[in-house]
């Protein structure tokens, strides 16, 4: 139902929505698991067959002229492969064309195809009926045997890998006395893929596709309507993601519960280690210390949700890829997904600490507090957003967060005070940059600003809070602490914006960057000796195996092991 809120026409009702997936539902097999969960790693859900099948169904709520399906079969048992097989051809039969590339189908997958073409090395082997391939095969001196199935016939023909296989079994004279037998043997791939790609560009089959093709495009008036992809209002795409999101959030443990449950675990030890902190000469640094864990080690805990951000960077990729929804789309949906969960942790956490270590008392120095605390957390929650978009690895992206997070804080003013930094790079511009600097600056200006505190004589006059922060922890007054707030802030919109640009640079920059890549890789294969040096055929024997028979020679025995 998400998929069609996302993709339909805004025109279109909701029951004329619900009309369409129920339909669609019922052409591909789901009836019995359309109100069960996909699955995450801790949720068991739909089997891979039924997957595949959704994935289908998703692509076909909008009933596009052209589907394109690479290997829909991989990884599936062959009832499965048959069932994913056997709702394509009935598509296919509803006035659609299907185009599907598949790893070694079955027979009985094979037996469905409608039209084949074979392709080797960029060059046409065959395109045509599917059951005129056996035909053709044997009139170009490849006959199938019957106890083959025809699709690994026609890969045995076409695929050098089985060069190295022959060679192997050659030289262990596991099929030597029947190399004389059998056609394969005698002669490499290329030399068979030469044959055939010959034979076919003279044959019937070639002249009957290519008057096929001369004649649709004879046909006038012939304009392929263009599609964006989705027909979805703007508004019905941010409330329809955010919705789902937030739903997957709840039901993945890991996404943010089991981060409440550490928080509040993390906050009652920070309240017990600095209960009723006071207003003694200790205390103060007790109290810096404190905020500086607050706002810094706290916020870093927001790393654990790295593994969640990177199964949703596939997710949006893939929809993104379909037409799905824009960017800007998802980046707002998915803050306003996680906005509850983050007021959360910060009002649990910050109601615990702040009580508990009894700052200094306010109901505007505490809502100043959780707000403080809440930036901090959606700043990180943004930074590693960013960091799985450009590192979609989760070992890689974890250690790449980790140390930017642990720059931030080393420049936030605990370890060293903000003026003693030193002042290129350190002070200019990472301190400025760092949301720790700020979210601690904020912090001890919140909590000490108007206290008292003892000297650290008796007797000495009593040391005020703004000049604790001016002279011994080097926090400027020159400005408020909600200026501080708000520049956490705009490092959010900074990071959700940076987010914008490297998914956008994603979708169009890196695709070119790819195939740049692929073209260099071809260059430098195709000049290894390894990738260009034949297989030889004469090797030296060896007599450590028995001779079978090879499956091309036992048309007539009795037993495939005589």
């Amino acid at each position: 139902m998400y998929s069609a809120q996302l993709r339909l026409p805004k025109r279109m009702s909701s029951e004329e929505k619900k009309g369409v997936v129920e339909g669609t539902i019922m052409a591909m097999g789901l009836q019995e698991c359309a109100d069960t969960p996909i699955g995450n790693w801790h949720l068991r859900g739909v089997s891979g067959g039924e997957k595949k099948r959704i994935s289908i169904a998703q692509q076909i709520l909008t009933r596009p002229r052209i589907l394109f399906l690479d290997e829909p079969t991989s990884g599936l048992d062959s009832a499965s492969a048959f069932f994913v097989t056997q709702t394509l051809r009935s598509l296919a039969r509803d006035g659609r064309t299907v185009l599907a590339s598949l790893h070694q189908p079955s027979s009985e997958v094979f037996a469905l195809f409608d039209d084949l073409f074979l392709l080797s090395g960029g060059q046409t082997v065959y395109f045509g009926d599917a059951h005129r391939t056996t035909e053709f095969f044997k009139e170009s001196g490849f006959p199938c045997p019957s106890r083959r199935n025809p699709s690994d016939h026609f890969l045995r023909c076409i695929n050098s890998d089985f060069d190295r296989v022959t060679a192997t079994l050659l030289g262990s004279r596991r099929i030597l006395e029947t190399e004389a037998s059998d056609p394969l043997l005698k002669m490499r791939t290329a030399e068979i893929k030469s044959i055939l790609v010959d034979k076919f560009r003279v044959s019937e089959y070639a002249t009957s596709a290519r008057a096929r093709m001369h004649e649709i495009s004879l046909i006038e008036n012939l304009v392929m309507e263009s599609s964006k992809g989705s027909e979805a209002s703007w508004w019905m795409q941010l409330t329809t993601l955010t919705r789902r999101s937030f739903i997957n959030m709840s039901r993945d443990i890991g996404y943010y519960w089991l981060r409440v449950v550490i928080y509040v675990l993390v906050s009652l030890c920070v309240g017990t280690i600095y209960f009723d902190v006071g207003t003694s000469y200790t205390a103060i640094l007790a109290r810096s210390a404190c905020g500086a864990f607050i706002s810094g080690f706290m916020t870093f805990m927001s790393i654990g949700g790295f593994p969640s951000f990177v199964e949703e960077m596939k997710v949006f990729y893939g929809e993104r890829r379909n037409g799905f929804y824009g960017v800007s789309v998802y980046i707002l949906s998915n803050f306003l997904s996680s906005f509850p969960y983050l007021v959360l942790v910060s009002l649990s956490s910050g109601s615990i600490t702040y009580y508990m270590v009894k700052f200094q008392p306010g109901y505007s120095r505490f809502i100043y507090f959780s707000l403080n605390l809440f930036g901090c957390l959606a700043v990180i929650e943004s930074l590693m957003m960013v960091v799985a978009s450009l590192v979609p690895n989760f070992l890689m992206g974890i250690i790449t967060g980790a140390g930017i997070m642990g720059i931030l804080m080393m420049t936030a003013g605990f370890f060293r005070l903000l003026p003693d930094l030193p002042k290129p790079f350190w002070r200019y511009p990472i301190s400025y940059l760092s949301y720790g600097s700020w979210g601690l600056q904020g912090q001890l200006k919140n909590d000490m600003i108007g206290m008292l505190f003892d000297p650290m004589l008796p007797g000495d006059p009593k040391l005020r809070g703004e000049d604790i922060l001016r002279n011994m922890l080097g926090v400027g007054l020159g400005h408020s602490k909600w200026l501080d707030l708000a520049i956490i802030y705009v490092i959010l919109i900074s990071y959700r914006l940076t987010f914008f640009l490297v998914l956008k640079f994603n979708e169009k920059v890196s695709p070119a960057l790819r195939s740049l890549h692929a073209k260099r890789s071809l260059e430098y294969l195709k000049r290894r000796p390894s990738f260009t040096r034949k297989p030889s055929f004469r090797s030296t024997p060896s007599f450590r195996y028995t001779t079978p028979h090879a499956l091309s020679t036992q048309e007539g025995l009795n037993s495939p092991l005589q």
